[in-house]
């Protein structure tokens, strides 16, 4: 028989009994299951309790109805268990507010001159960042970006943009082919690009906006980082 703490799941299907069966109870043993397999095993198999093998009788079976209170108590209990479950995942998920995760579909070019920066659809095109693949989307920086140490003058203001590759075999040929790469003599540095969680998973609840570039998901550990440990890398 069920103690209050315990789950209401029958222990055959492992489906969550439902509020009718939880006062069904096909055998004097107390042995608790749903209805569906109860009347699974008298018609299709051998008739007999699982656990004390006595054959099922009708005359055996008890079932009491449940009751106004009892049905509303059980509502309330469901709505506790529910919202504690969201407190202590949000209560997990905490820590991911320092993290930033690397996306292997995510591009950052840093050190493009201003000209080729301006117009996200030149930087589409297959000659700039499309020849390495379908590109699903460009996001300039527009704020200054820091210079590339070498082969760049000093106060020269350059900008970093990031593409999202359809794949993520399209972002890696990109970054070998564009980091160290020369254009129109500046330097250009290219990296897998990292994000960051969307505040609405962190909190446990349904993000708002269906474009949202946050992570709504685990990300993997081995891309995931602090961002102390991206400052000192």
């Amino acid at each position: 028989m069920y103690s209050e703490e315990e789950d209401f799941d029958c222990p055959l299907c492992m489906e969550e009994l439902d509020i009718s069966d939880r006062n069904f109870r096909p055998c004097p043993c107390g042995y608790q299951i749903c209805r569906f397999c109860w009347h699974h095993i008298k018609e299709d198999l051998n008739g007999r309790c699982p656990a004390c093998r006595r054959i099922y009788s009708e005359e055996t079976v008890e079932f009491t109805p449940i009751s106004a209170d009892e049905l509303a108590m059980i509502k309330n209990e469901k709505k506790a268990k529910e919202r504690e479950k969201k407190e202590i995942e949000a209560m997990n998920r905490k820590h991911l507010a320092n993290m930033r995760v690397v996306q292997k579909s995510l591009v950052y070019v840093i050190g493009l001159p201003p000209k080729l920066a301006n117009d996200e659809h030149t930087l589409r095109q297959h000659e700039y960042f499309g020849q390495y693949g379908k590109i699903s989307k460009v996001v300039i920086n527009r704020r200054n970006a820091p210079v590339p140490s070498s082969g760049a003058s000093a106060g020269v203001p350059s900008i970093g943009v990031y593409i999202t590759y359809a794949r993520k075999e399209d972002a890696a040929k990109a970054i070998a082919a564009i980091d160290g790469s020369i254009w129109d003599g500046k330097i250009l540095r290219a990296s897998y690009g990292t994000t960051k969680y969307c505040t609405y998973y962190l909190r446990g609840m349904t993000c708002q906006n269906p474009n949202c570039m946050y992570l709504h998901e685990p990300g993997e550990d081995a891309d995931s980082y602090t961002k102390e440990d991206l400052a000192v890398g």
